[in-house]
C-alpha cells in the first residue's frame, strides 16, 4: 500500500516562551516570541533595568571620570 497524500495531521509548530517556558503556538500568535502579554511586558521591564549586560573589560569613558 503505497500513501502518497500529504499529510493532514500535522499540529501547529511551538517553541518554548523564551520568558516562562511553556510551549507556544507560532502562527497567529500576535506576543510571538512570548507566549503572552504579560511574559511580553515582564521581558521589557528587565530591560529597561538593564538586567540583560554583557560583560566587558573596562567600562566606555571610566578613565574620564
Amino acid at each position: 500500500m503505497n500513501d502518497s497524500s500529504p499529510n493532514t495531521n500535522t499540529s501547529p509548530k511551538t517553541y518554548p516562551c523564551p520568558r516562562c517556558g511553556t510551549q507556544t503556538a507560532w502562527q497567529d500568535n500576535k506576543y510571538k516570541p512570548f507566549c503572552s502579554s504579560q511574559c511580553k511586558l515582564i521581558d521589557l521591564g528587565a530591560w529597561a533595568n538593564e538586567d540583560y549586560t554583557l560583560p566587558a573589560e573596562t567600562t566606555p569613558f571610566s578613565d574620564e571620570l
